[in-house]
C-alpha cells in the first residue's frame, strides 16, 4: 500500500465540503454570545455536529431540547437553531421575556413564509423530507393548515386530497435533489392543482452534484459528518450508490480504512455542519498513510 502511496495515490476533496452558509452564521451568532456571564442556549443542537456542541458546552452553552425546559427558564438567551423551530416556540421565548438570537438558517426561514403565507391562503401543504427532522417539524409548525410530510414514492403514490384543493409542495433543504423531482412527479401526473417550489438550497445541490461525479471516479469514498446530520446521510447515499467502497465517520477517530488491493484513488466529501479541521484531519491523514 505505502508503494502505491509513492506512485501516486490520488486524493480528491470537494470543493463544497464543510460548513454552509447557513451552519457558519449559526455556529457564528452562538459563539458571539459566549464569554460573558449571562446564560446562553440553544433550542436544540445548533447544528447536527457533536463536535461543535461538545466544544460549545465547554464554553457554557446549554441544549434544550423540549417546550418544558424552554417554560422553566427564567432568563437567559436563548439562540434558535439553524434547522429553525415552530412558531410557537418563538411565542413561548417572546411570553417569557428571555432574548432570542435567531440563527434559523435563511432558506430555512424562506420555507416557513412561504408555508405560512400558503396554508393562510387554505392551500395543503406538503413538505418532501425526512419525518422527525428538526427542519421538517419546524416547518410544520408555521403551516396554519394540517401539513403532510411525505418522503418515500409509496407515500406520494397513497397522498390523496379532495377535489379541487390546492397543494403547496415544498422540501426540507437538505433532501435529495432527484428524489424530489421524481415524487413531485408523481404529484402532478395525478390532476392535483400543485404549486411547487423548490426549497432545497443551492449549496446541497451541489454538495450532492460534486459528491456523486468524484464517487463515480474513485476506487474509495470517505464522507465525513455527524451521524445525525441529514445532509451527510444524502450525501452517503448518493456515493455508495456510485462508489461500493464508500465509509460514513464522524471523525478521524472513526476511520477504520482499509482500501481495495487495486486502490488508486480516494474521494473525500463532507456534510454542511462538518468543521474544516476535521476534514483537514482525515484528508491529511489518508494522504500520509495510504
Amino acid at each position: 500500500m505505502k508503494e502505491r502511496q509513492k506512485e501516486g495515490m490520488e486524493v480528491i476533496l470537494a470543493k463544497s465540503a464543510g460548513f454552509c452558509f447557513g451552519v457558519k452564521r449559526a455556529v457564528e451568532k452562538v459563539y458571539e454570545q459566549t464569554g460573558s456571564e449571562k446564560k446562553i442556549y440553544t433550542y436544540g443542537p445548533i447544528i447536527h455536529n457533536e463536535e461543535v456542541v461538545k466544544d460549545l458546552e465547554q464554553k457554557g452553552v446549554k441544549v434544550i431540547e423540549t417546550e418544558e425546559e424552554l417554560a422553566a427558564l427564567k432568563e437567559g438567551t436563548v439562540v434558535i437553531r439553524s434547522h429553525g423551530v415552530p412558531k410557537n416556540i418563538y411565542d413561548l421565548i417572546d411570553d417569557k421575556g428571555l432574548e432570542c438570537v435567531d440563527a434559523t438558517c435563511p432558506f430555512v426561514k424562506r420555507i416557513h413564509k412561504i408555508v405560512e403565507k400558503e396554508s393562510e391562503k387554505g392551500a395543503k401543504i406538503v413538505i418532501i423530507g425526512n419525518p422527525g427532522h428538526p427542519e421538517v417539524e419546524g416547518i410544520m409548525g408555521w403551516s396554519k393548515t394540517p401539513a403532510t410530510v411525505v418522503e418515500s414514492r409509496e407515500e406520494a403514490l397513497d397522498f390523496t386530497c379532495k377535489e379541487g384543493e390546492e397543494l403547496c409542495i415544498v422540501s426540507q433543504t437538505t433532501f435529495n435533489y432527484n428524489k424530489f423531482k421524481e415524487l413531485v412527479e408523481i404529484f402532478e401526473k395525478k390532476g392535483y392543482n400543485v404549486n411547487v417550489v423548490n426549497t432545497i438550497c443551492n449549496a446541497t445541490e451541489e454538495r450532492q452534484t460534486e459528491a456523486g461525479e468524484i464517487a463515480s471516479k474513485v476506487d474509495v469514498m470517505i464522507i465525513i459528518g455527524g451521524k445525525h446530520s441529514s445532509n451527510t446521510r444524502k450525501l452517503y447515499e448518493i456515493c455508495s450508490e456510485k462508489c461500493p467502497s464508500t465509509y460514513f465517520i464522524q471523525t478521524l477517530e472513526d476511520l477504520h480504512l482499509e482500501l481495495p488491493e487495486d486502490a488508486a484513488t480516494v474521494g473525500i466529501t463532507a456534510g454542511a455542519s462538518t468543521p474544516n479541521n476535521i476534514i483537514e484531519e482525515v484528508q491529511n491523514y489518508v494522504r500520509i498513510n495510504f
